[in-house]
């Protein structure tokens, strides 16, 4: 009867799950990059990352004291780390912004703008002055900038490949997401531009940048973001809130707008349920709270700062925008701690876990693959070693990752 009954569910229960694995793959394995740094297309040319680097180095060393007492008793262990990690690779993801940061320009003007950042992208690419992920964030579907959307999408891409630059980690943010057909739209545009560049098919991917409440919750009351993963076809990236854009638009004032204001945990809370199991990743915004001017100034600022990525990382949101060299000391700074704080507590669990002895938790398969998880994102950003993970958790990298993220099928 066993046997019979299996069989019929089976035939019952294949389409269901057939649809589950297509839409609910599970997590990618990959690095995700602790940030996205956004950079005004005006502003972007070949030697920014080196730049950026040096200029967060100036704020690290000239106000080094300032930082630590922000990070506490780990700040002698993690402040070198920072100072190495902005040596080496200061920026994990940049977009080149043609939206709100770059602003509304003749055409002319922006499609010049077009050709050169995207030139001096490629030889960045060309002389390893980029970083892993980069991208470009092009103005919105919306009827007035639709046209400008598709006009400076297709400007850069062409002249990327022209110039001998490649698309590997490269994504395209698009803006002020209203509708699950301008999701639709983004999915039809990527495969004509493959079509035309001579691309495979699939190799356009696209972030949705959440920063309306039309996004949120549609007018029928539904919440959209889930449906405008799935209109993605696989194409969609990633989730990015928006934090200013969104409170404005829920009516926040302006000194209360914020990435820890309510409206925003809620959109946030929406999105992490909507992209939880389909592979497709989530941002926080930004603060534009600058550390710049009088050491106070600088102090001032880092405090919001680190305290925004430290309650972010808390709430699994693991990925924020910075908009200023002196922002990457105290993104690396409050993300280390974060890491190096909980990676010992992580590691011996999972190991007991993995060993079967138990311990004074009780742990489960679930929360196996999120103590491997902060132990592989810690590694993958630099605040933790390998050495270090291996003494902790006694499991091969490749092993750790595999738990980590685990994929249905």
């Amino acid at each position: 009867m066993a046997t019979t009954l299996t069989a019929e569910l089976d035939a019952l229960l294949r389409p269901a799950d057939e649809d589950l694995l297509a839409r609910f793959p599970g997590d990618l394995r990959g690095r995700q990059p602790v940030h996205t740094v956004y950079v005004p297309a005006d502003a972007f040319d070949a030697g920014l990352l080196p730049r950026w680097g040096q200029q967060a180095r100036a704020a690290l060393d000239g106000h080094e004291p300032l930082l630590a007492g922000l990070l506490g008793r780990r700040a002698e262990d993690v402040l070198p780390l920072v100072g190495a990690k902005l040596d080496r690779e200061p920026v994990e993801d940049l977009r080149i912004d043609l939206e709100d940061g770059y602003g509304q320009r003749p055409d002319d003007e922006e499609d010049a703008h077009v050709r050169a950042a995207a030139t001096g992208l490629a030889r960045a690419q060309c002389e390893g002055q980029a970083p892993p992920f980069t991208g470009i964030r092009v103005k919105s579907l919306e009827a007035p900038t639709r046209a400008r959307c598709v006009r400076s999408l297709t400007g850069f891409l062409a002249t990327l490949l022209e110039a001998g630059g490649h698309l590997e980690g490269f994504v395209v943010t698009l803006p002020k997401v209203t509708s699950v057909a301008q999701v639709e739209a983004m999915v039809l545009a990527c495969g004509r531009v493959e079509d035309a560049l001579g691309l495979p098919g699939g190799r356009l991917r696209f972030e949705i940048q959440v920063e309306t409440p039309q996004s949120v919750l549609g007018p029928d009351g539904t919440a959209l973001v889930a449906p405008m993963i799935h209109a993605g076809q696989g194409r969609v990236s990633a989730l990015h809130y928006g934090t200013y854009d969104y409170s404005a638009f829920c009516g926040i004032p302006a000194p209360f707008q914020a990435a820890d204001h309510p409206v925003a945990d809620h959109a946030k809370l929406v999105m992490q349920a909507a992209a939880a199991g389909t592979g497709v990743r989530l941002s926080d915004g930004s603060t534009n709270v600058l550390p710049v001017g009088s050491p106070e100034q600088v102090r001032t600022a880092w405090v919001v700062h680190t305290e925004l990525v430290r309650r972010a990382l808390e709430r699994g949101y693991y990925q924020g925008w910075d908009l200023h060299p002196a922002q990457l000391p105290s993104r690396f700074g409050a993300t280390y701690v974060f890491y190096r704080e909980h990676a010992p507590a992580a590691g011996a669990r999972l190991r007991a876990y993995l060993d079967g002895v138990g311990g004074a938790v009780a742990d489960e398969p679930a929360t196996a693959r999120a103590l491997s998880d902060l132990l592989v994102r810690g590694l993958d950003c630099g605040a933790l070693l390998p050495q270090e993970v291996d003494d902790l958790a006694g499991v091969p990298v490749d092993e750790l990752l595999a738990l980590a993220r685990p994929r249905r099928g």
